[in-house]
């Protein structure tokens, strides 16, 4: 159990903001395994000044999805500031608002926005001590080491983010250059969490518990956020929380119990968005629940190049024998 300001948190497993995969539904569906504090999908601050409806919807949650923040970029206080009066004009049940500098995609930081944000630690303090004292709930962001490789500044701009005022900092621990490839390199973060003022959650690399036990332990860090390494995989949520909270080691499950974890995944979709638009979601996500099983490549295969409906999946699966009604 810990804390981000005064909102307790009672797991050490943050869910991490993935575009196309933290929506609602997706955030609902991890809740029970064990998540202690959900991150929407990153949202525009001018797509919710302009009123786009799609970027309206990235906002919503529900009575299972708490505590949450809402994640919004952008690289000005002022527009920021807006999407956030505009966030809870629309909203009133956001608990946090998530600051990203840390998206390293080059659309984004092109227009000055994410990681670009990481190379001038003046003008961070600037812009967040604005932000801070705007909002309602409080501001939590997530950075990355640095912007270049061979500028790590993520000790000048962690100072820069708690004299701002902000109450928790995520830490993916790649370089944006670096975007998603190599590996995350905790140990340039060691005992990181003993040092800092406000909380900090360790990004990167968790794929499996020992990866989730190794990061915490190097960096000492208030909980680990897990990414990538859950799509497909929400038991390793479970196994984490579990063993953060008792020291037990819980096994992996089967594939015909992800299968069915599966399922109620793509219900849930379904229920948010509608069967077509959710199956064309599922595209991308319903193969990672068959990640690390024997012999699942030609159902994968099947699975991403021709399901349209909950029907077709549903019938892959009876020709390889991995459903029962």
């Amino acid at each position: 159990m810990w804390k981000i300001k005064d909102i307790t948190i009672d797991s050490e497993v943050v869910l991490a903001p993935m575009a196309g995969v933290s929506f609602l539904a997706y955030r609902d569906f991890m809740k029970p395994f064990g998540v202690g504090l959900s991150v929407s999908e990153m949202v525009s601050d001018c797509g919710l000044i302009y009123n786009n409806q799609t970027t309206l919807e990235y906002i919503k949650t529900s009575k299972v999805d708490h505590p949450v923040a809402i994640q919004l970029f952008g690289n000005d206080a002022e527009t920021i500031i807006k999407a956030i009066d505009i966030c809870f004009k629309n909203n009133k049940d956001i608990d946090i608002i998530d600051i990203n500098l840390g998206c390293p995609v080059p659309k984004v930081t092109k227009a000055g926005s994410g990681s670009a944000l990481l190379k001038d630690p003046k003008h961070l303090y600037d812009m967040m001590k604005l932000i801070v004292a705007h909002s309602p709930v409080p501001v939590t962001c997530k950075i990355r080491l640095g912007y270049y490789d061979d500028n790590l500044n993520f000790l000048e701009n962690i100072k820069a983010l708690e004299d701002a005022g902000v109450s928790a900092i995520a830490l993916h621990t790649r370089s944006a250059k670096q975007l998603y490839s190599g590996v995350a390199h905790h140990e340039l973060a060691k005992d990181l969490g003993l040092k800092m003022k406000v909380p900090l959650i360790i990004s990167g690399d968790i794929f499996t518990l020992e990866d989730a036990i190794n990061a915490k332990e190097i960096t000492k860090a208030s909980a680990v956020m897990v990414a990538r390494g859950g799509v497909g995989n929400p038991y390793l949520v479970k196994q984490i929380s579990h063993y953060f909270k008792t020291g037990e080691k819980l096994p992996k499950i089967s594939l015909e119990e992800n299968i069915k974890y599966m399922l109620q995944l793509v219900d849930m979709s379904i229920a948010q968005f509608g069967e077509i638009k959710a199956i064309m979601i599922m595209r991308g996500i319903v193969p990672k629940f068959f990640n690390g099983y024997p012999n699942t490549k030609q159902i994968k295969n099947e699975i991403c190049q021709s399901i349209t409906t909950k029907q077709s999946l549903i019938d892959i699966l009876k020709k390889y024998n991995l459903f029962s009604d």
